[in-house]
């Protein structure tokens, strides 16, 4: 305990939390995204889907999801807190920002992303408390007879939520539908840079591996971006 209050205290120990707090995030959204994808092969006016069977398994799981998800918030809480720290901290000791970036062995990782860090990390932040709200406590999640439906699951009739009826009334309404896919362009530049920076806190790199790792990050942050946005414009014009 005394090792992470420490931690939380001193700049090396901020920045190490925050690369660690951010490759959980990374995992978290590479799976959410995974499971995501069934959306894309399902019929939206069958309940009995892909989708909505892999969100009833997790439901399922009680007492270990309730866990899980205080886990993630907890992950999520902290990443949030030391990256606005981190900034303000920055904006202390240096009021007035460069006009132009410099640094000493090789070309600048400084760019959009970077400089865009704690902006595009606020507006994820609003987002997804709006996106969790709207879509696990929202219809459906009390049970209302609109969207649930009852489906064999291993043998017995069980009553399961028709989330994915939710996901596709949603993804109709273009302004949510154009807000969405912004700000899954935002989190591309935000996993572009943050990816890249989280390794470099925790030493996974030397001057050899830099460059590549570098175009790692950028590539994966791009493709978990598309993966996400590409969802709603599916379903905004096919469904």
């Amino acid at each position: 305990m005394y090792s992470l209050l420490t931690a939380f205290q001193n700049s090396v120990g901020r920045k190490i939390l925050t690369g660690v707090t951010g490759i959980a995030l990374t995992g978290f959204l590479i799976v959410h995204l995974a499971g995501n994808l069934t959306l894309f092969t399902i019929d939206y006016s069958n309940a009995d889907n892909a989708f909505n069977r892999y969100a009833h398994f997790l439901h399922e799981l009680g007492l270990l999801l309730i866990v899980a998800e205080i886990g993630l918030l907890a992950i999520f809480l902290i990443h949030a807190y030391l990256g606005i720290a981190i900034y303000l901290r920055k904006r202390k000791s240096r009021p007035e920002a460069y006009k132009q970036f410099k640094t000493r062995g090789g070309a600048s990782k400084q760019g959009f992303s970077s400089r865009t860090m704690i902006v595009t990390g606020i507006l994820l932040l609003l987002f997804t408390v709006s996106h969790v709200n709207h879509f696990k406590f929202g219809p459906g999640w009390s049970g209302e007879a609109e969207y649930t439906q009852v489906v064999n699951v291993g043998g017995e009739e069980t009553q399961i939520r028709d989330l994915s009826k939710l996901v596709g009334e949603t993804f109709q309404d273009p302004i949510y539908v154009i807000v969405y896919v912004a700000i899954m362009i935002l989190l591309g530049f935000h996993l572009r840079h943050g990816i890249w920076s989280a390794l470099q806190s925790l030493g996974a790199m030397n001057k050899k591996l830099t460059p590549v790792i570098y175009a790692i990050a950028g590539i994966l942050g791009i493709l978990i971006a598309i993966g996400f946005l590409l969802l709603p414009i599916l379903i905004y014009f096919t469904v």
